[in-house]
C-alpha cells in the first residue's frame, strides 16, 4: 500500500485537499489532530508536557493550548523537545491506523512532514502552496490567534520552497486556483503507479 504525504504550511489548505481525496474514497489520516487528541488522552505525554513546561498546563480538566503554545513558539528548543515527546506517538498511531485500512494508497496529513521526519514514513509526498498573506487572512477568520501569532507559528515551520524541494508534487491552493483537476491527476498517477 502506498503512503502519501500530505503537508504544507499553516493555511495553505491541506484538508481542504485532504477532503478532496476523501471524497476518491482515499482515507486520511490527520496528525495533526492525532497529536491535539494524544496530548489531551495520553497519561504519559500529559505528564512530560508538565515537566516540560514547569507547571500544571490542565487546570480545568485539558490542555490549555494558548499556554502551551505561548511557551513553545517562543522557544525553538521547547519546541523541539515537544515534538520529540508527541511525534512518536503520533507515528505509532500511524502505523496502527495504516494497517486497518484497505485502499491502494493512503494519506497522512502533516504540517510539519519533513521537521517531525514524518517523510520517512511515506512513499510520495504532496506540498500544499498558498500565497502568505491569503494563509494569514485564512487562519485569522477560522481561529482566535492574531495575525502576529499566525506569523510566529510560520517562522517555526519549513518555507514552501525547501518543501517544494522535497515534494513529488504540488497544488497551489491560492484563492483563484482549482485543486480538483491536480488532486485527480495525483490520484491517477499514484493509481498506475501501484498497477
Amino acid at each position: 500500500m502506498i503512503k502519501l504525504g500530505v503537508t504544507g504550511g499553516i493555511g495553505s489548505g491541506k484538508t481542504s485537499v485532504c477532503k478532496v481525496f476523501g471524497t476518491l474514497g482515499i482515507p486520511v489520516f490527520s496528525a495533526d489532530d492525532e497529536a491535539k487528541r494524544i496530548m489531551e488522552t495520553d497519561a504519559e505525554i500529559i505528564v512530560k508536557l508538565n515537566e516540560i513546561a514547569g507547571k500544571d498546563l490542565y487546570v480545568g480538566g485539558s490542555l490549555n493550548r494558548a499556554e502551551l503554545a505561548r511557551i513553545i513558539f517562543n522557544s525553538r528548543s521547547m519546541l523541539e523537545t515537544v515534538n520529540a515527546i508527541v511525534h512518536p506517538a503520533v507515528f505509532s498511531r500511524f502505523c496502527e491506523w495504516a494497517k486497518n485500512q484497505n485502499t491502494p494508497y493512503i494519506i497522512m496529513e502533516a504540517a510539519i512532514l519533513f521537521e517531525s521526519g514524518g517523510a520517512k514514513m511515506v512513499d510520495r509526498i504532496v506540498t500544499v502552496t498558498a500565497p502568505v498573506e491569503e494563509r494569514i487572512a485564512r487562519v485569522v477568520s477560522r481561529s482566535s490567534i492574531s495575525k502576529e501569532k499566525v506569523m510566529e507559528r510560520m517562522k517555526n515551520q519549513m518555507n514552501d520552497s525547501d518543501r517544494i524541494k522535497q515534494s513529488d508534487y504540488v497544488i497551489d491552493n491560492s484563492e483563484n486556483a482549482m485543486i480538483i483537476p491536480d488532486v485527480l491527476s495525483i490520484h491517477s498517477d499514484i493509481l498506475k503507479l501501484i498497477e
